[in-house]
């Protein structure tokens, strides 16, 4: 016959052992190995960065377009010495805001060396690379800088660059290509597309051709430039 003292201790000791298997398996459900939260039971991390719409204080700055504002004709003073007044010519509407002006003037200096060079060397190609734009911002930099030049400007806008031409940008008259390429070929057509003329010429080899009066397309390829001889018109 069993002791009821005993019969009831066992009751209690296995109620306690049960509630604590209970929560032991509770325990591993909210914590890792490493004892760190699990994932299911881990709040939401808090996301940082902008707003939700964006001109909020957090979002995107607004971009800009166009080009960066120019500095007003009061502020072009280089940091020493001062400009004349055909190189304050030069640079007004010429400085973005905030560039040295001497930087923008020794662009338009090295524009005009250059064409002393080109000259020096082959006047027909100084011509051509005004024409054709090789040298870039000729015709300001020629009419503040280096006057000298303006001949070279003024040939180059009766010549013709590689492209098609027509209507008023036809000009008749005689016309020689100085540097063309092995590629070198062009067309003339009158109205309604009749062929008039079309030629060739290979480097090296100086091409000539006449524009008619009945002209009123002039297709140039791997020509270069076209520039006028004679009598300019």
């Amino acid at each position: 016959m069993r002791h009821p003292f005993l019969a009831g201790a066992a009751v209690v000791l296995a109620t306690a052992v049960l509630a604590a298997c209970g929560s032991s398996a509770e325990g591993s459900g909210e914590a890792t190995a490493g004892g760190t939260p699990s994932a299911a039971a881990a709040p939401a991390p808090a996301v940082a960065g902008p707003t939700a719409g964006p001109s909020g204080p957090s979002g995107p700055e607004p971009r800009t377009t166009g080009a960066p504002p120019e500095e007003p004709s009061s502020g072009i003073t280089p940091a020493t010495g001062s400009f004349t007044r055909k190189q304050k010519e030069y640079l007004a509407g010429r400085v973005p805001k905030g560039m040295d002006p001497a930087a923008v003037l020794q662009s338009g200096q090295e524009t005009c060396d250059r064409l002393r060079y080109l000259v020096k060397a082959d006047r027909d190609i100084a011509v051509a690379a005004v024409l054709t734009g090789e040298v870039a911002d000729a015709k300001p930099a020629v009419a503040h800088l280096c006057p000298r030049y303006q001949d070279l400007v003024d040939e180059a806008a009766l010549g013709y660059s590689d492209g098609t031409h027509a209507g008023r940008k036809l000009r008749p008259g005689r016309y020689h290509a100085p540097s063309p390429t092995e590629s070198c070929g062009w067309q003339l057509t009158g109205a309604s597309g009749k062929a008039l003329g079309s030629g060739s010429a290979g480097t090296g080899k100086r091409g000539e051709l006449t524009v008619p009066e009945s002209a009123r397309t002039f297709t140039s390829t791997g020509c270069y430039a076209w520039l006028p001889e004679g009598e300019r018109s």
